[in-house]
């Protein structure tokens, strides 16, 4: 098991700070690291510094379908972490046992590489790999928590997230059309828990993984030319030395607002936007849009997250249009609601607006660089 020596700091340093020093005597074991004392918020976790970047840093870009699953895929492991390993016991460090030879070798199909965990298509044509064969995970997302004991931080726990195709894209034949087909929720689930189970008793035989819990999530992902994220449906966790069993469904969703999804599945929000977007675009004629990204867990709405580009470049027009926006978003979203516009031009971020629950009035930020 890898082990830190660990030096405690501030987030700023202080002339004043004592530093412990201590004797390494398994330099190949162990190294000084930082962690910093301030914790922003309490769904945070503090992380080591220096920073690792994870061995397989960058590999998930090139096999997820959008960058918003680029994104959630992270974000959503995160979460799931947080019923297991606790952001006020637990340390954060990306992860560093799956390197992308090893997730190269396993994403791959078992025709092609030893450990290709996806199923072979020896002899079959584009159409029959998509009805008998589709390729069901694209991407594992590696995530390791830290605990400290005394003077050392050691690991604890290690999270992983399964990307899960829900679409399998393929062409009848080389440089023709591509076409899709549709993978059944049944589908998904079924070879993602067992592909689930095969790479946790994979992992198990790595050094240091023998004894450590494995959290474990099953990620659905969207459709390519979607503009809102996937999500995890189901997590298990694997305590020390076993591997998953008992999974937990998970209820999350990503809405576009305002469409006809919204509308018809949650009609009273949708009012609410479309109310917000009309007084919006009296304002100022140039605007080129307002859309909105509602968050849902369990069918209640966690956050919404709205954007508005402009065209318009003059600060004073800015600081009008902020200050406006920033009278509709206490008139028209209720003080339970999480809030956050940002608005954009061609130059970047020109303003953004956050209203937390519990609050009348939101925070206003106006970029001035």
């Amino acid at each position: 098991m890898l082990v830190f020596l660990l030096l405690v700091s501030g987030c700023t340093p202080s002339p004043d700070t004592k530093t412990e020093v201590i004797q390494n005597t398994e330099e190949e074991a162990k190294k000084t690291v930082i962690i910093p004392s301030l914790q922003l918020d309490e769904t945070y976790y503090r992380t080591i510094l220096p920073y690792e970047e994870s061995a397989s840093r960058g590999f998930v870009v090139s096999n997820m379908a959008t960058k918003y699953d680029v994104k959630e895929v992270e974000t959503g492991l995160l979460r799931i972490s947080q019923n297991v390993y606790s952001p006020d016991k637990y340390l954060f460090q990306e992860g560093q046992y799956l390197d992308i030879t090893t997730l190269r070798d396993w994403l791959d199909r078992s025709n092609k590489s030893k450990g290709g965990l996806n199923p072979s298509d020896e002899g079959l044509t584009g159409e029959e790999k998509a009805k008998k064969a589709p390729v069901y995970i694209t991407h594992i997302v590696e995530q390791n928590y830290l605990i400290k004991e005394e003077n050392t931080v050691k690991l604890a726990g290690i999270s992983i997230g399964l990307a899960l195709n829900s679409i399998y894209y393929y062409q009848k034949e080389a440089y023709g059309a591509t076409f899709e087909e549709q993978l059944t929720q049944a589908q998904i689930e079924e070879n993602g828990k067992k592909i689930a189970e095969e790479v946790v008793n994979r992992m198990r035989q790595i050094d240091g993984l023998q004894d450590v819990p494995i959290v474990v999530g099953l990620f659905k992902q969207n459709s390519r030319n979607a503009v809102v994220p996937g999500t995890y449906f189901t997590y298990s966790t694997a305590p020390a030395g076993k591997n998953v069993s008992d999974w937990k469904p998970i209820d999350e969703e990503y809405v576009l607002f305002p469409t006809a999804n919204s509308e018809e599945n949650y009609r009273d929000l949708d009012t609410i936007f479309r109310n917000f977007k009309q007084d919006v675009e009296t304002y100022f004629s140039n605007y080129t849009g307002v859309i909105g990204t509602g968050y849902f867990k369990d069918k209640q709405l966690q956050k919404w997250t709205i954007t508005i580009p402009i065209q318009f470049y003059g600060t004073s027009e800015v600081i009008g249009f902020t200050q406006h926006l920033a009278g509709l978003v206490k008139d028209h979203f209720n003080t339970s609601m999480n809030v956050e516009v940002q608005v954009n031009s061609l130059n970047g971020a020109e303003a953004l607006l956050i209203k937390k629950p519990g609050e009348e009035e939101p925070f206003v930020h106006i970029y001035t660089q």
